[in-house]
């Protein structure tokens, strides 16, 4: 990380050495691209997987690369740098491949822009000419892209130069070796004379992978999507990266199985991920045992297309509850279908921590449900509401689309019902909220045949329900019509979507899926300027017939099994769950259930797994002080991110941690006084509770062990129970500032003399939260020596210091200005004699009874 990141939003999506994080300088150096946010990118299990198989390979690493947000593009551009690896640093163009990973279309302005911030000509065959080369350039990386979206690649086709289809954990490990061999012949001294084409030809031999530049001049070709037979037998991460911030899914995400068999005509995931393969409850635990040890999460997410499906589900989740309820370790799910809601799931999700709760009914009627082949009953609906309730639960999430094929007002007004009746089936004790979303057609569904209802129509619809909804007391979270409709556009675009979102790009348009960056304008702008309209683009209807754009992909669903779906949709009728009757889809199921014996393993054969002695727990419990640093890059992470690091390093390194009663376990871990993002703590504390005696070299060495380069535990004493918090007792603030070209346009006489000037007057009043404030009792001593200030901060009549504040009224700058210098706190002391009285050891022997000093 070169550049100071202060000043940036979230400045920790930026900061590299995460635990867990592999850095390898291999022969073949593998960018793993995600175009959106680090916490977006970081949640993503595919690309987990991707770098943990690309880093086995001895002559290939892998490093990540996510999009910059905006303000970090904008500092980039302006200095000219190029965007760069985490791990490495490397600019994009200097690796061998970069490969992208398409999860939703609105991503896709962020891979060119991407791409044009990493030194890469945007089209490949501006990369394939000789003119876009130097004299010692070795030529541009293979551009790939992989994920949903590349089930329709055209919209992209003209900027990669392939795209894999289907699942990645073979077909990677294909095209790494061919690159390789590829590069062993040209020779390395002569690579950056050779042009791609042969390598682009090879590429285009390899099941599962779609070369445009090779394939768009073959109408016959059929691309086979690549499938992973076995999940026990395909390789999975057992220690995932913990990151610093805080991301989507903050917590170990286990993929138990891959497909669904419940045939949802408007999921384009139920038709591309199957056939159904399910991961071992065997393999699963184990698989969680290890991630827990090398992660220190203490929740594990069980995912899938339909969780609620997985045939070894309760078995499953009351094996693990065996195993690592005792050590707090929670069970989350994601969103269950409707009849997938069981007393018995619920009671065991929730013996640890209640996690969320998220059904998704869909449609507001019985009539549209079975069109959309999602068939439950108002029997089930009731009883899951029931069951949720009456479990604990005091907030649920229900999921419905709006402008599905055949929708009537009367479906509409059918969601209103639906949450009212959850509502009094909960008898008021649950807070819903209601989450809605425009259909949206996809590729390779039975509904990629219709057009996208109007988007007036979806703005009427949408409108009408969140005013029914907010006046019932509901809380209702939309999506944006004008997002759905680029979807819709993007979904099933043919080649024209290219041009369309290059002019996009090109007019600003980035982070197309947030909220606060999506700028619908530039969109219409776009379009006008390639003459295409994107409303009548979006609703168009595409003969049954007809060949469509995608069709050159083979997703191994027959064309002709779709237009039956499709067209027992118009109808009404549903096709029953395929995994006890097989509907002749194109697919070869060879999987066959788990017997649900499987998963139960005994108590005593779990008993050692766990991570700490419940024996213990019956002792009382101690309290310790624990002093540490924070520097070096960590200095940019947050007051909550450090706490979070070191709580997670404390369970990696099995400190039998005293945890919270109630619904909601944690750990009794308290912090002293917040850093200030960008500052440098040298003597910094937390206090912690454990169950049992812990030998305090033992108990620092394990966990430095565990922490990343920048945060190291230093001393450990034992405190008494009833000792005044941190918080409450700290006062007192020693600050080193090293005077840099931040505010070097004063000599130092100058800066001398404006903290002189400070010094000497009684009273220095600001504005803080609306109220006048007196900085000038807050400052107790202010030197300069060198090139360095050294200040004493102290609080004052209940008024805490703001350090940046401060500085900015010392220096007469600007808080964003005088954030950038290079700071560290000292020391931290609890009286304002101890500064005066000079030095004092603070540490003890574990078993001392002496309240600390600050040094």
């Amino acid at each position: 990380m070169p550049v100071n990141i202060v000043n940036f939003q979230k400045p920790s999506r930026y900061v590299n050495s995460e635990v867990n994080s592999i850095h390898k300088d291999a022969l073949i150096k593998v960018a793993l691209c995600f175009p959106d946010t680090y916490e977006i990118g970081m949640s993503h299990i595919g690309l987990k997987i991707l770098y943990s198989i690309i880093n086995s390979i001895p002559y290939a690493s892998a490093e990540r690369v996510y999009a910059p947000w905006i303000d970090y593009e904008a500092f980039l551009r302006q200095k000219g740098l190029p965007l760069c690896s985490l791990e490495g640093n490397r600019p994009l163009r200097d690796f061998n491949i970069v490969g992208f990973s398409l999860q939703y279309e609105l991503s896709y302005t962020n891979v060119l822009n991407m791409l044009d911030l990493g030194g890469i000509p945007i089209r490949t065959e501006d990369r394939m000419s000789e003119s876009t080369r130097t004299e010692a350039d070795r030529g541009y990386p293979l551009i790939i892209a992989g994920g949903p979206c590349a089930m329709n690649p055209l919209p992209l086709a003209p900027f990669i130069d392939a795209f894999v289809v289907g699942d990645g954990e073979e077909v990677i490990r294909e095209i790494v070796d061919l690159y390789k061999r590829w590069q062993d012949e040209v020779g390395i001294d002569s690579y950056r004379d050779m042009r791609k084409e042969n390598l682009l030809k090879a590429l285009s031999q390899v099941e599962g992978v779609y070369v445009p530049l090779v394939h768009s001049t073959d109408n016959g070709v059929r691309i086979k999507r690549r499938i992973v037979e076995s999940l026990d037998d395909a390789p999975f991460p057992e220690n995932p990266i913990v990151p610093y911030t805080s991301i989507v899914h903050d917590r170990i995400a286990i993929e138990i199985s891959r497909g669904c068999t419940r045939g949802c005509r408007f999921c384009q995931a139920g038709m591309i991920y199957r056939p159904l393969r399910e991961r071992s409850p065997e393999k699963i635990l184990a698989l969680a045992q290890k991630s827990i040890l090398n992660t220190g999460y203490e929740e594990v997410s069980f995912t899938s297309l339909s969780t609620g499906d997985y045939s070894c589900l309760l078995p499953l989740i009351r094996a693990f509850n065996r195993r690592f309820a005792g050590d707090n370790i929670a069970i989350s799910l994601p969103s269950l279908r409707v009849g997938a809601v069981n007393r018995d799931v619920a009671k065991e999700i929730k013996s640890v921590r209640k996690t969320g709760f998220t059904i998704a009914p869909e449609a507001g009627s019985k009539r549209l449900r079975k069109v959309i082949n999602k068939d439950f009953s108002e029997d089930e609906y009731f009883e899951a509401l029931r069951v949720i309730s009456s479990e604990g639960w005091k907030g649920i999430k229900l999921y419905f689309m709006i402008g599905l094929p055949t929708e009537e007002a009367r479906d509409i007004e059918g969601i209103i019902d639906m949450v009212e009746n959850a509502r009094k089936t909960a008898n008021r004790r649950i807070n819903i909220n209601v989450g809605v979303s425009p259909f949206v057609p996809k590729a390779h569904t039975p509904f990629q045949w219709l057009g996208q209802v109007s988007f007036e129509e979806l703005k009427m619809r949408q409108g009408f329900l969140k005013d029914a909804l907010q006046r019932r007391g509901f809380n209702f979270k939309g999506h944006k019509p004008e997002m759905s409709l680029l979807e819709a556009v993007f979904a099933r675009g043919d080649g024209k979507i290219a041009s369309l979102i290059e002019a996009a790009w090109a007019l600003g348009c980035r982070f197309d899926g947030w909220s606060d960056t999506f700028c619908f304008d530039k969109w219409l702008v776009a379009a006008e300027k390639i003459n295409l309209d994107l409303y009548s683009y979006a609703s168009r209807a595409l003969d049954v017939d007809s060949w469509l754009p995608w069709d050159m992909i083979n997703s191994g669903i027959r064309k002709e099994f779709l237009a039956t779906e499709y067209k027992k949709a118009l109808k009404g009728e549903i096709t029953l769950n395929c995994r006890n009757r097989c509907y002749d889809c194109g697919l070869t199921c060879k999987t066959t259930v788990n017997s649900q014996q499987s998963a139960v393993s005994s108590h005593e054969s779990t008993k050692d797994l766990r991570l700490t002695t419940q024996d213990s727990r019956l002792k009382k419990p101690i309290r310790l002080r624990v002093q540490f640093s924070k520097t070096g890059t960590l200095r940019y992470l947050s007051h909550l991110e450090v706490m979070a690091a070191i709580q997670r390093a404390l369970r990696r390194a099995k400190a039998p941690l005293v945890y919270t009663s109630g619904f909601h376990p944690h750990p009794k871990v308290s912090f002293g006084p917040a850093l200030p993002v960008g500052v440098e703590g040298l003597e910094e504390y937390f206090d912690m509770e454990v169950y049992h005696y812990i030998d305090a070299d033992d108990i620092v060495e394990r966990m430095n062990r565990t922490l990343p380069e920048g945060l190291r535990i230093r001393g450990v004493m034992t405190i008494k129970q009833g000792e005044p918090s941190l918080n409450n007792f700290i006062s007192c603030y020693k600050y080193e500032i090293t005077i840099n070209e931040e505010i070097q346009d004063s000599t130092l006489n100058q800066i001398q003399g404006k903290i002189q000037d400070f010094l000497e007057n009684p009273v220095f009043f600001i504005k803080r939260d609306g109220k006048e404030v007196n900085l000038r009792p807050m400052v107790k001593d202010a030197v300069v020596k060198g090139e360095n200030l050294y200040l004493t901060l102290v609080d004052k009549g209940g008024v805490k210091v703001r350090l940046f504040e401060l500085l900015a009224a010392l220096f007469q700058k600007p808080v964003n200005e005088v954030q950038r210098l290079s700071v560290k706190r000292v020391n931290i002391c609890g009286f304002e004699s101890d500064v005066r009285q000079g030095v004092e050891e603070w540490l003890e022997p574990i078993g001392g009874e002496k309240l600390w000093l600050m040094r």
